[in-house]
């Protein structure tokens, strides 16, 4: 069947290959039904539709791809493991190097920057068949989830392009929603993947640290910054999870990749035991309409015969702990460029520089064992449940021009992070964690559930995410044409 689909004229044809899921299209290169240069021409006819639309993939790399594509279709190699894309094209992040191609990191410090090698995340994909077409937008150095910057501009949300997509992988979670790009990649410090796939409408997961080799970067033993998948579907995230995946002699937190297959997770799903779960992680305000959603998602999860229960770990000192550590963080990190370029940095990472700098030995000391603590109960939380859900973030979608929340539901926060609390609470576990869509406000705008397992047990969060994908079926509405505000 879906070889008959590409036998119509072009356009149809084109448009097609781009509603392909990752693993169908793969599929078609394995088996020669099409190509790497025709998945790329596809691809490129689908930005050229609707960037001016949405600003998601503001720089392209086609030549380069198209040079790759030929170079792997020229060669005849055997016994490729399970994983292997085949020539698919993906799109990376623009916090992320790629040899030869314009990275900005979203900053103007930045903007003539062309590295002169790939990101060992970047070179693992392209290792393992992925072809780069292009880089995704991402709000300067990855500060905030509001996808913006002074080199590119906004990006906007697909379901209504007069909201934000969230960030800071915002341009590749509105790639995939669009159809620009059947995976992206994206990294998460305080939610960055999955607050975009929450705003989008996709799947973004947030790996244990380790899982993804990485770097090489300045702060090589940094825990709380990872990188991870992003694609429309679980299926599709779980074979790019396995083509990332595995140890670099170069990052030393990267461990082996494990005995068994991503893919085989959600291909014989184990139903869990039993789930806990929690509006608020005792430690948010939620709005509204993300309660609603969030109340029938439960609901849901009861209906599929799963045990659940109102529960969650003790992250009482969760804000307190990561702004301390998040700020540690900038300071080691951007330093340097506040006092070489601070009249090109944003307000809002001049800020958290400052307040990395003023910290104390014994406030950072004192973090970092409150951190050692909540990961222990949250350890211990684990030997009872085997997931937790919760919203992935706790307001929709909100205007595109406000930069970030400063209240929700009567209560303020004194910081442009405050309102990604639930995302960065559990950053601090280590606990791998996606976004999957669970539902939409009354005006059609995304709300993503966050998933989390316990430690390094990503095949629980994905098989228990390939349950309830299925029983909902929300991935078969993308993609989308972008809809006005």
């Amino acid at each position: 069947m879906l070889g008959k689909r590409l036998s119509k004229e072009k356009g149809e044809e084109m448009d097609d290959l781009i509603k392909l899921t990752a693993r169908e299209a793969v599929k078609l290169l394995k088996n020669g039904e099409v190509s790497p240069l025709d998945l790329i021409d596809a691809a490129v006819e689908r930005i050229e539709e609707v960037e001016k639309d949405v600003n998601a993939v503001p720089t392209l790399c086609v030549e380069r791809a198209r040079e790759q594509a030929r170079t792997l279709m020229s060669r005849k190699e055997d016994d490729l493991p399970p994983y292997y894309l085949y020539g698919l094209p993906i799109v990376v992040k623009d916090l992320d190097d790629v040899e030869g191609v314009r990275t900005t990191y979203g900053s103007p410090i930045y903007i003539d920057h062309v590295p002169d090698r790939s990101d060992y995340m970047v070179e693992t994909l392209e290792r393992n068949g992925a072809i780069v077409i292009g880089k995704s937008n991402t709000p300067e150095f990855g500060a905030g989830a509001n996808t913006f910057n002074e080199v590119f501009g906004v990006t906007r949300n697909p379901w209504n392009t007069a909201m934000t997509c969230g960030g800071s992988s915002g341009g590749s979670a509105v790639a995939l929603a669009t159809g620009e790009a059947w995976l992206a990649t994206g990294s998460d410090l305080g939610g960055s993947l999955r607050i975009p796939a929450s705003y989008c409408s996709v799947v973004g997961f947030r790996p244990s640290p380790g899982r993804v080799a990485s770097g090489p970067k300045v702060l090589a033993f940094d825990t709380l910054a990872v990188h991870g998948p992003m694609a429309r579907n679980i299926p599709d995230l779980a074979l790019m999870l396995d083509a990332m995946v595995g140890a670099h002699p170069g990052d030393p937190l990267s461990f082996h990749r494990p005995g068994s297959s991503y893919i085989d997770a959600i291909e014989h799903p184990i139903k869990p035991r039993k789930i806990a779960f929690s509006l608020d992680l005792n430690i948010a305000p939620v709005d509204p309409e993300v309660r609603e959603v969030f109340n029938k998602t439960v609901a849901s999860w009861k209906g599929l015969g799963i045990d659940m229960e109102e529960s969650c770990p003790d992250l009482r000192d969760a804000e307190e702990v990561f702004q301390v550590l998040r700020a540690m963080l900038f300071a080691a990190h951007f330093s340097p460029l506040l006092k070489s370029h601070r009249d090109l940095l944003k307000q809002d990472i001049i800020w958290n520089i400052e307040k990395g700098l003023e910290l104390t030995p014994d406030e950072i000391g004192k973090a970092e064992r409150a951190r050692s603590e909540l990961y222990q109960r949250t350890a211990k939380f684990f030997e009872d449940y085997d997931l937790l859900i919760c919203p992935t973030v706790i307001a929709p979608p909100f205007d595109v021009n406000i930069r970030y929340l400063t209240e929700v539901d009567g209560v303020e926060f004194d910081s442009y992070i405050g309102w990604l609390v639930l995302t960065f609470a559990i950053t601090l576990t280590a606990c791998p964690a996606i976004s999957v869509p669970c539902g939409f406000t009354s005006s059609g705008l995304p709300i993503g559930l966050q998933i989390i397992g316990p430690p390094r047990r990503e095949d629980w969060v994905l098989s228990g995410a390939a349950i309830f994908e299925k029983a909902h079926n929300i991935d078969s509405l993308l993609p989308i044409n972008p809809r006005t505000g």
